[in-house]
Formats: structure tokens, sequence, C-alpha cells
């Protein structure tokens, strides 16, 4: 009964959102902190609605200044209501191309600045690469990636893609993790008690003197590290839940 509410709520969430972030955009097109101010639009209502209670712990995040690749582990397309929290300011977002074509969405994400990439296109996709590691130079705009490529809701990380990690060395910006605990495969739209979901960053990876020889080695620290602090999270979850059902 209440999946037959929240959908529906949850849809008109997203258009009333897609309407007001498209007249956001067009009145100052391509501003590095729209991703922010929508993130937020979207964030915060949503996770109300479908009752997830985010616990965000983001203090390297925040403490580094834009110019960044923020790198990040994807669940599910909830992630962009449960990550909305912690979007930083002056952050565009990698996305598939196609995205584009989702009614409002994707003229929202177009305007926030963010980059679109043709990943079927090697050329093109290798221009976009450019075209970020010079918003990350001169720009001072952090861009967020979500190194796995595809949506993972299990208990491993994927091995990570190498296009963040050449990015940051080449553009000299340090890289900074954020991990969410896995939310996904406990989410239920049907029931009415709350889950908590646990967003983490940890320290940035500086990439100083670093060459493309280093981005395997350095993408397997960083996926290492992610996959750590997310069983870590869970462990954490895990203890809460028991004491909870205790008492």
């Amino acid at each position: 009964m209440l999946f037959l509410i929240r959908m529906p709520l949850l849809g008109l969430h997203f258009v009333l959102v897609g309407i007001l972030g498209v007249l956001i955009g067009l009145c100052r097109p391509f501003n590095p902190d729209n991703s922010r101010v929508f993130a937020r639009l979207y964030g915060w209502p949503a996770t109300w609605l479908m009752r997830l209670q985010v616990q965000a712990e983001v203090g390297p995040l925040f403490d580094q200044p834009p110019g960044c690749v923020i790198v990040a582990n994807h669940q599910s397309n909830h992630d962009l209501f449960v990550l909305g929290h912690v979007v930083p300011p002056r952050t565009v977002c990698i996305g598939k191309k196609s995205l584009k074509w989702i009614p409002l969405f994707g003229q929202l994400f177009w305007l926030g600045g963010n980059v679109l990439v043709d990943r079927s296109n090697a050329y093109q996709a290798r221009r976009a690469m450019q075209t970020t590691t010079r918003t990350l130079q001169e720009q001072d705009t952090s861009i967020w990636v979500f190194p796995e490529g595809t949506r993972n809701a299990g208990d491993r990380l994927l091995a990570f893609k190498k296009g963040a990690f050449h990015m940051a060395i080449e553009a000299g910006v340090p890289i900074v993790p954020v991990c969410v605990s896995r939310y996904a495969r406990r989410l239920n739209l049907n029931g009415w008690r709350k889950q908590k979901v646990i967003i983490r960053s940890l320290a940035p990876i500086s990439t100083t003197g670093m060459t493309h020889q280093d981005v395997p080695a350095l993408a397997e620290q960083c996926r290492e590290q992610m996959q750590h602090c997310i069983d870590l999270m869970e462990k954490e979850l895990q203890a809460s839940r028991a004491v909870a059902d205790l008492s």
C-alpha cells in the first residue's frame, strides 16, 4: 500500500524539481554551483519520502577546496537522492550522453554544467576527458565520478575504471573518496520503518609527483580504502540495528 502512495509522490517530486531546476538553470546556465543546488532539491524531500535517514560524515570532502576528483560507489538510481545531501560547492558530474534524453532531468543536468560522455565513441570520450581536465585546472571546479562505471548493490566493489585517475594525475589534483553504506538492497518502499544510510568521505589522496604509470596502483589503493570503509559502516549499522531490536 505504501509503495502505491510513495511512487506517484516520488514521480511528482522528480517532475517538479526538474521544472524548477530548468528554470534556475536558464537564469544562470552552466554555473558550476547549479549541481549542488539541484542535488539538494532532489535529495531532501525524496529521502524523507523514502524514510531514509542520511548520516553524513563528510568533513574531508567539504574541507577540500574545489578542484579535486571525487569518486563514489554507485548502487542504484536512488543515489541521485541519497548523495544529493553531500554534493559540495562547485562540483559537476560526468554522466552518459543518453541522460540528455530524459525529459527535464536531461536538460537540468546539461544546464548544471555537467559533462556528458558518449562512451561508444572513443574520440568524443577522450575530448570530454580533456575538457574536464581543463575544468579541474582552470576553473576551481571539482568533478564527481562513479569509477565502477555501473550500478552495483553487491558486497564487493567492482574494479575501478581508470579515467578518473588519469584525469586527476594529469590535472595534478587530489582524489577524495566518498563511501555510501549498502542501502540499496535494504530499501523497502513498502515499509514505514526508517533505514539509516551513512555517507563517509575519506582523506584526500594526493597525486603529486605521479605519472600515468601509477594509475593502476592508485585506482586499486582507492578501491581498497573504500571497500574497507563500506565494510566498517555495515558493521556499525548492524550493531545499531541489533541495539534497536533489543530496546
